[in-house]
């Protein structure tokens, strides 16, 4: 059996019962920063041994994580936060488990996404998710088709490229488009702005510093 673990996007005290007692009661716990995650896993006392998975070399173990679940071990999959798979390793390993018909299970848990959605106050009765744009020769063509949708969306964006990420969408969405920006989900200086999106970009540019991590929701409801 393969677990999908969501694990805390900021507040510690977010992790689940059920996730608590999986995390204990597996053989092994990949995970996506060796360091990060065993400082985290020491904070809930789970003494399980854990496996360094992440982008770089999900490709080279994959075949040999198939063979232990075949032999019998249970494995779960951690993300450095929220749950894995959603903008984090974890896509290849999962079609892998399902190709070799291998039993998996996604514990509901932590996730940035939903919160930011509900509390932005925009319609999300349907929405877009798009996780992180494009950084290269797709993104125009990516953000072009955006500017076409009718429904909410969702972006993360990092601290280094949020103000040229809210350039990009003056270009496509125009000034009076309403955004909301959610900084740093269930963390101690989680922050929610709204407004138009040069109101946004102002704030921005007048800001000593950015730092954190960041979901924006647009308004492309019309």
């Amino acid at each position: 059996m393969l677990y999908i673990v969501p694990t805390p996007i900021g507040n510690r005290e977010d992790l689940t019962f059920r996730s608590l007692r999986i995390l204990k009661e597996v053989d092994l716990i990949l995970v996506e920063n060796y360091k990060f995650s065993k400082k985290l896993l020491n904070f809930y006392n789970v003494k399980t041994p854990i496996k360094t998975y992440h982008i770089f070399n999900e490709h080279k173990i994959i075949n040999s994580i198939l063979k232990k679940i075949k032999k019998g071990k249970k494995i779960a999959l951690i993300s450095n936060s929220g749950t894995p798979s959603i903008s984090d390793p974890g896509f290849l390993l999962i079609r892998s488990c399902i190709k070799a018909t291998i039993p998996i299970e996604c514990l509901p848990g932590a996730t940035a996404l939903i919160p930011a959605l509900v509390i932005s106050g925009l319609p999300i009765h349907e929405f877009t998710f798009i996780g992180f744009l494009s950084k290269k020769k797709k993104r125009k063509k990516q953000l072009q088709n955006l500017s076409k949708e009718n429904r909410t969306i969702v972006l993360y964006e990092s601290p280094h490229r949020l103000l040229r990420t809210l350039n990009d969408l003056k270009i496509f969405f125009g000034l009076e488009t309403n955004i909301v920006i959610c900084k740093e989900i269930s963390k101690i200086f989680q922050k929610t702005l709204r407004g138009k999106i040069q109101e946004i970009i102002s704030h921005y540019q007048n800001s000593k510093k950015i730092l954190g991590e960041y979901i924006l929701i647009i308004d492309n409801n019309y």
